[in-house]
């Protein structure tokens, strides 16, 4: 597979082939059709990726929907509809999607660092573009991948006894875009505060599947202990997951699962959730391109 090329710089109509640069001292004034260049080169390289690796995608896949119908099945009939106000499987569907999104999200931040490592992001630094364009475009090319992966897991929504409504499928999709883009700004920011995969990995191995567990994907948050309802309070999966809830409750109301996210007693409404996860994301990639804009 080759990667789409990066923009070059344009030294035409420039005396000595020096590009258009502004007073001495500055950078050069970097035209704007580059910075999308590099983000569409970037977000370009993500899908060939994805197109071009099957095999890898149907096994990050694989779990998920093996939880889904083998976990959601076994216990269907044991866990009573009236705890959780759906059944079973219908409660653990926004936890698998929420699943489906996460691991290619964390991708890219692993994929960061062995960039690095392998000499290839130094390559991607001679562009003529900001070192904050270059993690835009891994931002973008993540986000995408990650929401196309859950896509599909949503055709398993009518075998959860989901209809396959095209508003319901498109809120749960927008759900999982915004859930996808905060997971993968996170993971830049933790990929760009390290220079080792093996701590990356480590550091996601301790952290994620507590996250998971908290975020009310597979058991209500009522039913946790109180100091685990305020690390829930700051989980960016369980916004995510209760975000996708919400969503299937607007359309399909007799759907309508056991409480999520709680402040207080009083539950934020489904725009402010959303906002706090879009605001969460892009504070974390600021804060990613602050660092990542330092010098090497």
């Amino acid at each position: 597979m080759t990667a789409p090329a990066l923009p070059v710089s344009d030294t035409s109509g420039t005396p000595d082939g020096q590009g258009d640069f502004g007073s001495a001292g500055r950078e050069p004034r970097r035209p704007l059709r580059h910075e999308l260049r590099a983000v569409h080169a970037l977000v370009h390289r993500d899908l060939l990726r994805l197109a071009t690796q099957p095999t890898h995608t149907a096994l990050m896949l694989l779990q998920p929907v093996l939880y889904l119908l083998i976990l959601g099945g076994g216990l269907a009939d044991l866990i009573p509809k009236s705890s959780l106000g759906v059944g079973y499987q219908t409660y653990l569907f926004p936890g698998m999607l929420m699943m489906t999104v996460q691991t290619p999200a964390i991708v890219v931040g692993i994929r960061l660092i062995t960039d690095r490592q392998s000499g290839y992001l130094r390559e991607l630094l001679m562009a003529p573009v900001g070192r904050p364009t270059l993690l835009l475009g891994s931002c973008a090319g993540g986000t995408i991948v990650s929401a196309v992966q859950g896509a599909v897991l949503l055709g398993l929504g009518g075998v959860v006894g989901l209809p396959y409504d095209p508003l319901l499928l498109a809120l749960l999709f927008a759900g999982m875009v915004l859930a996808s883009f905060t997971i993968t700004a996170l993971s830049l920011l933790l990929a760009v505060s390290l220079n080792r995969p093996e701590i990356f990995q480590m550091l996601l191995g301790l952290v994620m599947m507590p996250l998971l567990f908290l975020s009310g994907g597979f058991f209500p948050l009522e039913n946790l202990p109180g100091w685990a309802h305020t690390l829930a309070a700051v989980n960016p999966l369980a916004y995510g997951v209760d975000l996708l809830r919400r969503c299937i409750e607007l359309r399909v109301p007799d759907k309508a699962a056991t409480v999520g996210i709680e402040w207080s007693g009083w539950q934020p409404p489904l725009l402010l959730e959303g906002g706090l996860l879009l605001a969460g994301g892009a504070l974390a990639l600021l804060w990613a391109a602050h660092r990542f804009s330092r010098p090497e």
